[in-house]
Parts: C-alpha cells; structure tokens; sequence
C-alpha cells in the first residue's frame, strides 16, 4: 500500500509534466506566430531597384552598340553595374520588439505556475558545461549541455552529475528543477558571432567584448556596462528590448531569479567563461523601468 509521501510526489509529478507540455505547446504557437510575423515584415526591395537600373542599362548597351555611341556604353555599363549588384543584395527583415516579448511572457509565466503550484521558494543556478573538447562516455553527453537548476529552497547543493546528464526535469535530492535557460537562444547566437570559444576568454576580457556584440551587432540595448566588482559581476542595461517583463503589470516572478533572455544569456556566458555555477543575486530596476541591474554572483563547488 502506498504511503501519503509516494502518494503526494506522484501527484507532483504528474502535475509538473502537465506544466511542462503545456509550456512546449506555447513555445510551438509562440515559434509559428514569429515565423508568421517574419513573412509579413518590411524588407528592403533590392529586386525592384535591380531592376531599375538593369532595364535602361540593358537598352543603353543596345543602342551603344547600334548608334556606335561609347557615351551610351558607359552609361549601359554603370547602370548594369548597379542593376547586378542589387540584385545580389540580400532583403533585410526587421522584427518588432515587442515580439520578442511576446514570445518570451508564455514561458516565464508557465514557469511561475509551476513554482506557485511546488511552492518553491529558492534560486537558479547556472550550470556551466563541460567544454566541447573534453572526452566524455556516452551516457554523460548530456554534460556538455547548458543547465539552470531551479532549487526548492535556499539551500545551495547542487544536482548529482548523473541527473544532470540523464537531462531530468524534476528532482527529489535536492529538490529542484533542471530547465533550458531562457537565453540559451541568444547564448549560441552570441558565440557565433564573436567567432571564439568564450570558455578560452578571460572574465575581463568577456566584459569588454560581450556588451560591444550585443549592443552593435544585436540592438538589443541602447547601453550595457558589464564590471566585476567584490567578487561578483555587476550588469546595467539601459533600453533593455526585453525590459516590459520586469514591469509590475506582468508581476512574473520568475523573471527576477532567472533574468530575462538577455540577462540569462549574460549568466550562461559567465558560466561557461569562468567554469563556475553563476546565481542572479539581485536585480533591480529604476522607477521608469528603462534600466535593469543586475548582480551575478559565483558559487564555489
């Protein structure tokens, strides 16, 4: 017969796996309403300037060569020139900012279903991966991935390897949950871009480069500064695209502990450039809601 205790975990369970399908089936209606948005948005029509130019250019080549005019064969040959080059242009798609929120709300307010619903009252803690480099058997593959264990309480022990590499999702010792960060996306991204191996950077060297990237190629900020100061990384963000999360209107919870895309993309880079497990320690953001602080904060294994 089965005790209270297996009883009342069973029903945790099944109520948590309920969470986590309904949290892949807004992911999935989230990812077709981008893939909607980004067919109706604006880009620049580089085949109608081609063809612009190419057409008179075309007939002033034609009429070069029967009138015998070299002032047509120049101008045949200039406005082909450009006609040829915009064609090779590729369109330019721009994507509303307010999207990116609206993509990103489903996820975190599941996730603050499923802590009300647990009455989980602890932090996140980023996981680093191992590095692509090191040797690993297969049943620890999953070692190589980027983790956030959401924790029960305010205890800090972490998850047994085993658990982390079998990519479980609720844990019972120590209880938590073992989730995809939600700026995993941009993470890879940011790698991409900077063309290196971010566990190779120094730390000081990852704040000097990182807020360059993200401000310059990604626009997703009007001005970031990234320090270390007393043994933890402090992250100011100004204009932030993703800043109507922390608004008190949405009152997600989650957002605080886990960061906003940005700010848990920051976290994974953190993580994985200095080999430790990274916690949001504190945030906070001014009166107009237009610049959210950030304190990261390393947990010694």
């Amino acid at each position: 017969m089965k005790t209270t205790e297996e009883t009342e975990d069973k029903i945790v369970e099944l109520t948590s796996t309920q969470y986590l399908i309904e949290t892949i089936k807004q992911l999935q209606a989230d990812t077709e309403k981008l893939k909607l948005e980004l067919r109706k948005a604006k880009r620049v029509p580089s085949s109608k300037i081609s063809i612009a130019f190419l057409v008179p250019g075309a007939l002033s080549l034609v009429f070069s060569i029967l009138n015998n005019s070299q002032v047509l064969a120049f101008i045949g040959l200039g406005l082909t020139f450009w006609g040829a080059l915009f064609l090779f242009i590729r369109p330019i798609r721009y994507v509303k900012s307010s999207l990116l929120d609206s993509t990103a709300i489903s996820s975190y307010s599941t996730i603050d279903r499923i802590i009300k619903d647990l009455k989980y009252k602890g932090k996140s803690y980023y996981i680093p991966p191992y590095p692509k480099e090191v040797y690993l058997p297969e049943h620890l593959k999953g070692l190589k991935n980027m983790t956030v264990f959401i924790s029960a309480d305010s205890g800090v022990d972490m998850p047994q390897i085993e658990e982390i590499a079998q990519s479980k999702f609720l844990l019972k010792n120590p209880k938590g949950i073992l989730a995809a960060p939600p700026g995993l996306g941009l993470l890879t991204q940011f790698e991409k871009e900077l063309r290196t191996d971010i566990t190779k950077l120094e730390i000081s060297d990852l704040c000097e480069s990182l807020p360059k990237l993200i401000l310059e190629n990604f626009q997703l900020a009007k001005e970031i500064q990234m320090n270390t100061e007393n043994k933890q990384i402090h992250l100011k963000i100004l204009d932030s695209t993703y800043k109507n999360l922390y608004s008190t209107e949405k009152n997600l919870k989650s957002i605080h502990f886990l960061g906003c895309p940005l700010v848990s993309a920051i976290a994974c880079a953190i993580a994985k450039t200095t080999g430790k497990i990274v916690t949001i320690h504190q945030d906070k953001t001014s009166l107009d809601g237009q610049t959210i602080e950030v304190w990261y904060r390393f947990i010694e294994g």
